[in-house]
């Protein structure tokens, strides 16, 4: 493992962000716990989390710069996924989402790795624009994944699976564009598994981006090209 990491976690009370956050406590690392709602950061800290309370949809691009510097990896596991309407998932997970990488850009060399958890196939995926929320999140996830691709990040876009609540043992990465998420599913234990080992690799893997369902092979295959 290298030195530690100060991480920022977007979105850390997410389930994905509950079982990732206790995993880089323990592998050394810093972590620093966005939320929107302050009930949740007595829970953040017992995880040994510093919790960070802001509104992602108020947030500039000014804004996320003055937050996320000094960090060295931030994780955007946020997202509305459809859940409060169509308007609350474009200002979270595309606007939100976008505004956070246009604040990290202005850092220059300075700016942190950032490493989005989005879904398989989201640049590729169509659906019928009824304007409904469905639409909106994968409207929302495509943007916002094209612009991390254009963007001057040092940076990896996470594209599971199906989620569920197995545990996260086994990797099979499939090669991108090739999969879609609903051929497999892949633990949120497992996509926290991965979120520590490139943190304490302190790279990122030769995907772009880099999707994986549960599989028979070792974490340490993501570094396979």
């Amino acid at each position: 493992m290298t030195d530690s990491k100060k991480v920022l976690y977007i979105g850390g009370h997410g389930k994905i962000g509950l079982l990732t956050t206790p995993k880089l406590i323990e592998g050394g690392h810093e972590v620093h716990s966005l939320v929107r709602n302050p009930d949740y950061k007595a829970e953040l800290e017992g995880l040994g989390a510093t919790p960070v309370i802001a509104d992602i949809t108020e947030l500039s691009s000014e804004d996320w710069a003055k937050l996320a510097d000094g960090f060295d990896v931030v994780v955007w596991g946020a997202g509305n996924g459809g859940r409060a309407g169509a308007d609350q998932t474009f200002a979270i997970d595309q606007d939100g989402a976008i505004a956070a990488v246009e604040g990290l850009e202005s850092l220059g060399e300075k700016a942190p790795r950032f490493i989005m958890i989005s879904y398989m196939g989201a640049t590729q995926n169509e659906v019928e624009n009824d304007g409904g929320s469905w639409y909106a999140y994968v409207e929302s996830k495509k943007n916002a994944d094209n612009r991390i691709n254009a963007s001057s990040l040092d940076s990896i876009i996470l594209g599971p699976g199906v989620l569920t609540d197995a545990a996260g043992e086994g990797i099979r990465v499939v090669e991108p564009g090739t999969g879609r998420d609903r051929d497999g599913e892949t633990p949120r234990d497992l996509v926290a598994n991965v979120i520590a080992e490139i943190i304490n690799e302190d790279q990122v893997p030769p995907h772009a981006p880099l999707e994986f369902f549960a599989g028979d092979k070792p974490l340490d295959s993501i570094w396979e090209a």
